[in-house]
């Protein structure tokens, strides 16, 4: 089937489980009739089998167009599992730097959008084919109305997936979506609700951060400046904090795409040390949470305080500006550094429930950086000249979708 074709959801591979039930807007009251349908519903755990069946028949999924469009970005911000990662500035961004197709995926009931599915089809020499929902994002997936609409874009997903060949899809959902898909169990988020305001946020933070931070400004004189102008310099330390991680980084284009659609909802900012850059951070906004996302450090950085200093300084901007939530993103439970960074700042880990699926029943490949397989190539990375690595990252990286 052809990406272009419409989707009626509903209906049951053999030897596949049912559709959970869903369509909670059409569902009846726990007891008594279905206002709906009509039909008797008999107690708390029984749902009108009549209305989820009419709401699949209901439900249509179309690739995104241009006349969505508006209608897209009005329902991602507008659903609570929203976010940057479902905005079609990521989307464009990702489509400028990297040579992935997007198969956007859009589920209509009665010409309402009651679900979306960002998808990419990344042709990865390192994995294969895969749908990736959203390559380089920490978020993504199928957000939905209820469980029929999430069904209906699964179910596309599967058919993009078979048209194309791909290995895996690979949903990056905060909360699992498709009741029958495998859940990773590898990643952890950590998010917290900021204070009211900016002179209480040295005192929301734990006692030895509090004490770093202040070491930061106090001790060592740090200074913090913002604006996009800082960007390439931005990029060359979060290039020189990969190599020494061992990891790759991405390309300039990438970074520079982000900045131009994602206008008024970003921060770039330097920390300087004896007049030297030392700690950079690009900074996402979305409604009203706050999301640090590249950073990256010079050598020095650590004997300054300077990632303590920027990250308190980053709060405090945050919540004068009336930002409500502060988001460190994501981290590998085997990471212990930056599992132990971000606790030690105070916030908590809150399991992520990404989901891959593989259609033709193999184990979905593994391209996380804590694989065996990698551990000797890291090693060596680590010592290469940055030059070097700034290359090579820039173009594996298409290859390895974040």
């Amino acid at each position: 089937m052809s990406p272009e074709a419409v989707l009626v959801a509903g209906s049951t591979a053999p030897g596949e489980a049912p559709p959970a039930p869903g369509a909670a807007a059409l569902r009846g009251p726990a007891t008594g009739t279905c206002p709906a349908s009509g039909q008797t519903v008999g107690d708390a755990d029984r749902e009108c089998q009549i209305c989820d069946t009419e709401a699949a028949a209901l439900c249509r999924v179309v690739p995104l167009a241009p006349g969505l469009e508006a209608a897209w970005e009005d329902y991602v911000r507008g659903h609570p599992q929203g976010t940057l990662f479902h905005t079609l500035g990521w989307r464009n961004a990702v489509a400028a730097a990297f040579p992935h197709p997007a198969f956007y995926q859009v589920a209509l009931r009665r010409g309402a959008v009651v679900g979306v599915l960002p998808l990419f089809l990344v042709r990865s020499w390192v994995a294969g084919r895969l749908l990736v929902s959203v390559p380089y994002g920490v978020g993504g997936g199928i957000i939905a109305d209820d469980t029929v609409a999430a069904r209906a874009l699964a179910d596309a997903a599967r058919e993009l997936a078979g048209e194309h060949r791909c290995c895996a899809i690979d949903l990056r959902s905060e909360r699992a979506e498709v009741a029958d898909w495998p859940i990773v169990n590898r990643y952890v988020g950590f998010r917290r609700m900021l204070p009211p305001t900016a002179a209480e946020v040295a005192s929301w933070l734990p006692r030895k951060a509090r004490a770093a931070a202040r070491n930061g400004r106090d001790k060592y004189g740090l200074t913090i400046a913002y604006g996009d102008e800082h960007m390439d310099t931005v990029w060359r330390l979060y290039t020189q904090n990969m190599r020494r991680l061992g990891s790759l980084a991405y390309p300039p284009s990438f970074f520079r795409a982000l900045l131009r659609h994602t206008p008024e909802a970003h921060w770039v900012s330097l920390v300087f040390w004896r007049d030297r850059p030392v700690a950079g951070l690009v900074t996402f906004l979305f409604r009203d949470r706050v999301m640090p996302y590249f950073v990256g450090t010079s050598a020095a950085a650590r004997r300054c305080s300077a990632a303590n200093f920027l990250y308190f300084s980053t709060m405090e901007r945050a919540v004068t500006r009336g930002y409500r939530e502060f988001d460190f993103g994501r981290s590998r439970r085997d990471n212990a550094g930056s599992f132990d960074f971000k606790r030690f700042h105070g916030f908590e880990p809150t399991p992520l429930e990404y989901q891959q699926y593989s259609p033709c029943g193999a184990a979905p490949p593994r391209l996380s950086p804590d694989d065996l397989r990698y551990r000797a190539i890291r090693r060596i990375w680590s010592h290469l000249p940055l030059p070097a690595t700034q290359l090579m990252g820039s173009l594996l990286s298409r290859h390895v979708p974040g």
